[in-house]
Parts: structure tokens; sequence; C-alpha cells
């Protein structure tokens, strides 16, 4: 199987899987040898964690996924703070879904567009913060073509617009090929998910910077200061340390490997189907995506013949990778039904190799050989 849909998820890096193996059993709430054992290891695991993204241990709180994280991050700082809502039409489903409850709430929420490229206009984002608290949810890069937002230039209008905003980004697909700094971001909150860069799945972090106020979704025992109780995963939350410190020291390789192979792919395409597209501006996105458009052939029909091919890859979110339904990102960036159904994502990762790149493009010019 040749795998490209890093996206979606990724295959465990191998010190991610050593470290689990050794995280032991114990309940780091406890107070014998082995709870001490075990909290340990979370609290070290913190440690690692905060130091690659430029925070302070204090600032982490694990998660059982991005999805909780962005769900805490959202509901609970609008709820802190009796909070707007202002965000974007091409975000995860996480973020919408959690701006969709908050309106049923009762609290007003502002949905931005985006342009053709599905990129997010900073100033457009600062106009629809109202008078009083809000919370502005952009991600960092889109998490099916890759698109990379300006977060930083966006964090800088809406403060000058609403000081007391707080800021989040979902930044989970930005991990592997891009580093990460709370301070040069700006940001008050912000997502991570281990499996995202070959961590275990179940397993997500959000930052909260200090003095930032959320309302806990999750209620218990008070673990992670309160903000989400419920005994910690500790294999999980170790495996998520060894894979984000991995995925760091790989950073270079990684986009030098990658990049060749997407190159390779884009080009041989490009060369040879008539109409070819990307779907994303070519500087302005993540060097591990390639979502892409072939005119005139539907996606569902590709993706049954790359699997046949022992090809992986998918129509967009892995949340509608069935491609039955026409992608809410698509859509907000202008594109019809039936363009969006002729749209493929492929993304690469940590095991791709840049031969990888000639071998995708051959299995989909045979995939789409007669359609169209």
């Amino acid at each position: 199987m040749l795998y490209l849909d890093h996206a979606a998820t990724t295959p465990p890096r191998p010190e991610a899987l050593d470290a689990m193996r050794s995280a032991g059993y114990g309940n780091p709430s406890g107070i014998h040898g082995v709870a001490r054992e075990a909290k340990d290891l979370l609290e070290d695991a913190r440690e690692r964690a905060a130091a690659l993204i430029g925070a302070r241990p204090a600032e982490i709180v694990f998660t059982g996924g991005g999805t909780e994280a962005d769900n805490l991050a959202v509901i609970g700082a609008a709820l802190a703070a009796g909070a707007s809502v202002v965000t974007t039409a091409v975000e995860h489903d996480a973020v919408l879904e959690s701006a969709a409850f908050l309106r049923r709430m009762g609290h007003r929420v502002e949905v931005v567009g985006v342009d053709r490229m599905g990129r997010v206009d900073p100033e457009r984002v600062a106009a629809a913060t109202a008078a009083g608290p809000c919370v502005v949810s952009v991600m960092a890069a889109n998490n099916e073509t890759g698109v990379i937002e300006p977060v930083t230039d966006i964090v800088e209008a809406v403060r000058n617009v609403s000081s007391d905003a707080i800021v989040h980004t979902d930044a989970v697909q930005v991990f592997p090929s891009e580093p990460i700094d709370v301070d040069v971001l700006g940001v008050d909150l912000l997502t991570l998910a281990a499996h995202k860069f070959g961590g275990p799945k179940g397993v997500g972090l959000l930052y909260v910077r200090q003095g930032t106020k959320l309302e806990p979704l999750v209620h218990g025992g008070g673990q992670e200061t309160g903000l989400r109780s419920g005994t910690q995963n500790v294999a999980g939350i170790v495996g998520m340390a060894a894979a984000m410190e991995a995925a760091d020291a790989d950073r270079e390789r990684f986009r030098a490997d990658v990049g060749e192979a997407r190159r390779r792919f884009e080009t041989r395409l490009a060369g040879i189907v008539e109409g070819f597209e990307i779907n994303a501006p070519f500087e302005e996105r993540l060097i591990q995506h390639s979502h892409i458009r072939i005119p005139g052939v539907r996606n569902d029909t590709v993706l049954i013949r790359l699997d046949r091919a022992g090809v992986a890859a998918s129509a967009g979110s892995a949340c509608q990778s069935g491609a039955a339904d026409v992608s809410h990102v698509l859509l907000a960036m202008g594109f019809s039904n039936d363009r969006a159904r002729e749209c493929l994502r492929f993304s690469f990762g940590w095991t791709t190799t840049p031969d990888d790149g000639d071998i995708a493009a051959a299995a989909v010019l045979e995939a789409i050989a007669g359609l169209g």
C-alpha cells in the first residue's frame, strides 16, 4: 500500500511506539510509587511538548484529541467570557459544530468567507469582531487543501479592533512541516493532535495562554488543572511527546523528501492531464498537501480504482472521505457541487520518499484512463 492520506492520520513513528511500551500502567492521580512514576512521565511529557511550541508546561492541557481540544477552546472560552464567536467558512467541523452549538445557546456567531483559493482576509475577520468579548478561531492551515492562513496577521488585525479578544488556531495539520511558536503566532489557544505527526490516535493538546479563562467541558476529579477531568492517557501522552520530538528533529528531511515527491507528482500530472488544477496558492500551502482537480472525472471512481491498485488517498477531510458529501471547504471557495466532486486530496508524510511522487502520478494516470 502506498499511503498518501497523512492528513487524515499518520503511521505511528517508532519513537512513539517505544515510548508507549515503556509507559507503565499507573494512575497519575494516586500517591504510591506506581502512580508517582506515571505522574513523573506525564509531567515530563508536558514539559517536552511545551518546549517544542514555545509554551510553559502549565499552559499545556492534554485532551482526547484535536476535536476535543477545539471544543474546549471555542466553547470553553465563549462560555467563560459570555463571548460571541468569529470563525471562517473553511474550518474543521470540530470548530464549526462548536460554533453552531454556541449559536443554539444564544451566542452570536459570525462566519467569515474566504477567497477562491481558500484564503482568509485578516481585515474581514477583524471587522466581524463585535464590541465586547469575542472568541476568534481561524485554523493555521486547512486540513483539506493545505492552504496556510495568515494567523499572525489575523491576530494583529483583531487586536487592533478588540484588544480583549481571545484568538484560537487549530494547528493540527501544521506541525509535521512547520515549526510552531505560540508567541510568534500571538494566539491565546492552539490545538494539536498526536496522530497527525506520527503519534497515537485519541490524544491531543490545547495550549492555553496563561490568564486565558476557559469553562471546562468535562467535569470530574479536576485533572489537567481542572480544565479536563478524567484519568489521563499516560501512554498516549508520552507517545505524543515522543512523536513531537521526532517530527521536530526530522522536519528538514521531511520537507526535502515530501517536497520532491509532491513536485514530481504534480509536474507529471500537469504535463499530461488536460485542465489539471491545484486548488491552492502554489506557495501558500503546506508542503505535504496536494489538493487537485481532474476535470470530467468523479473522485469516488478514481479513489476506488486507486485503492484497488494499492494507493490510499481521499476526497477531502477524513470526516467526509467517502466522497458522497461535497466538501464545505470547496463550496466556500466557490466550487459547484459537480466541480467539487472532481477533486482529490493526496497528503504525503514522514514515510514518503521522493520516488513515491512518481509512483502516485503513474497510479492516478492509470486510474483515470478511459474516464471523462
